[in-house]
């Protein structure tokens, strides 16, 4: 299905609102990002043009949810602010729950699983954003908001899980536990593509700036 413009403008604007006060790392410009990914990943792949559309713009709407209450999931958050946004459009049903799908199974941490192609293409589009060049700019914005330390140990085995003691983490950290097998989880041909040549720039600048912090260069 093709993307109504008279739609889109009335999602864009509703989904804007929700990035007021929104930190750099998970702005509107994350979304625009991941519009623009999900918008060519999908015509690659053959997805759903509207669905894709819709989702990419709608994905982190429950993010500020979250934010103010961290035991929340901002994709199951979002999954509903969309569909009542959705509805308000007059989209048909299965348009809505095509869309809704896509939302609540995009985080790389959800225990929900993309089934769909639509679904597929924006969970890439979300993890692209988060590796390359991009990604190590928003690792370190991230950083930044949070007091993080500008570099730990060069040492992969060293770190254990996901969680965030912020005292102790770091881009570095980052980049061994989550950012380095990004392009491992991609579930389109497209995004696997686009995603090695993003994660070998992120091994060629962390392996830089290790030598760079022990004086080698």
């Amino acid at each position: 299905m093709h993307v109504s413009t008279h739609i889109e403008e009335h999602i864009i604007r509703e989904a804007q609102a929700f990035f007021a006060h929104a930190r750099p790392t998970h702005d509107w410009a994350h979304v625009l990002r991941v519009h623009a990914l999900a918008t060519h990943i999908g015509a690659v792949e053959g997805a759903d043009e509207m669905v894709v559309s819709y989702a990419a713009y709608l994905h982190d709407v429950g993010r500020c949810q979250e934010e103010a209450d961290p035991s929340l999931c901002h994709a199951l958050c979002g999954a509903q602010i969309a569909r009542d946004i959705l509805r308000r459009c007059g989209l048909m049903p299965s348009c809505i729950e095509a869309v809704v799908h896509c939302v609540e199974t995009h985080r790389f941490r959800g225990g929900l699983v993309p089934r769909t192609l639509e679904a597929r293409v924006l969970y890439d589009a979300d993890k692209l954003d988060a590796i390359g060049a991009i990604g190590v700019a928003r690792a370190y914005a991230y950083a930044g908001e949070h007091n993080q330390r500008l570099v730990t140990p060069f040492e992969p085995d060293s770190y254990g899980g996901l969680g965030i003691n912020h005292a102790e983490h770091s881009p570095v950290k980052e980049y061994y536990v989550k950012l380095s097998k990004l392009k491992d989880r991609m579930l389109t041909s497209e995004g696997r593509r686009m995603a090695m040549e993003r994660d070998a720039f992120m091994q060629a600048f962390f392996h830089r700036l290790e030598m760079e912090s022990r004086g080698e260069l």
